[in-house]
């Protein structure tokens, strides 16, 4: 496995926007390396033994949206893409093959470029979900995401993860 850069990326709340403010989104860089064959499997196993069940493969949606019912992974196993983080006045974020983008409950993002040959793989932990929602949330969906935990593993490196000291610091 690849020693990679973790960035830590907070965003508060801003209006519609709820973003996450108890845990930051990470971004993985070379999680994985580039040159694997079925960099998509690969993904989907390492999630898997961490406890992050695969649920998808595809793109990413160029709307902006967020997730009231699961934190979310992103792996991307093909191409490349940049995306907005954060909401409108976010963060723009370049990705590549071998990344990984861990994205909290409530961050809003979306696929602004990508090449034709994007293939993503999404997974989110136990008894968690990704609900697609485009609209302010309401007070509910405020307090759902508040209430979702921080997950026991990380997606990528388990319980040695970043993300266990990194979402512990917020």
């Amino acid at each position: 496995m690849s020693t990679p850069t973790i960035l830590a990326l907070p965003f508060e709340e801003r209006g519609s926007i709820p973003n996450n403010q108890r845990f930051p989104a990470l971004v993985y860089r070379a999680a994985f390396g580039r040159h694997i064959s079925d960099l998509a499997s690969l993904m989907e196993e390492r999630f898997d033994h961490n406890g992050w069940p695969p649920a998808w493969r595809n793109g990413i949606y160029d709307f902006h949206h967020y997730h009231s019912k699961g934190h979310e992974v992103l792996g991307i196993a093909h191409g490349s893409a940049e995306l907005m983080i954060g909401g409108a006045g976010g963060r723009e974020l370049q990705v590549s093959v071998g990344d990984v983008i861990l994205l909290p409950a409530g961050t809003r993002h979306r696929r602004l470029t990508a090449t034709a040959d994007l293939l993503v793989v999404g997974a989110y932990p136990p008894g968690q979900s990704g609900d697609i929602l485009r609209d302010a949330p309401t007070a509910e969906i405020r307090a759902a995401i508040s209430k979702l935990a921080r997950p026991l593993m990380d997606p990528v490196f388990g319980r040695d993860g970043p993300m266990l000291q990194l979402w512990d610091g917020f």
